[in-house]
């Protein structure tokens, strides 16, 4: 993890994946510094998938998105920020 955060550049995510990991050793909080992420995704298979969005409308989820043509990335993100966006902003090419 240490190592993964530092060959990361700013605003970059190191993503965890898998079923058995050894503990994240302690390390300086500067190497997390400047918008770095730490993300851990679970393992799952196609059909655990399909199952989960099989119950999504059942349990009265409903999921807002703003799209933003990948060109105005900046503005999305200024629209987060000044929270002038319901749910989630979505870039596309």
């Amino acid at each position: 993890m240490p190592a993964a955060l530092r060959a990361v550049r700013k605003g970059g995510r190191v993503v965890c994946a898998g079923i058995h990991m050894s503990d994240i050793p302690s390390f300086p909080y500067c190497i997390l510094w400047e918008e770095r992420e730490v993300l851990s995704v679970a393992n799952l298979t196609r059909a655990d998938g399909e199952e989960f969005f099989s119950v999504v409308p059942k349990a009265g989820i409903v999921t807002q998105t703003m799209p933003y043509a990948l060109v105005r990335a900046n503005e999305a993100l200024s629209d987060l920020r000044a929270g002038r966006l319901q749910g989630a902003a979505v870039l596309v090419p």
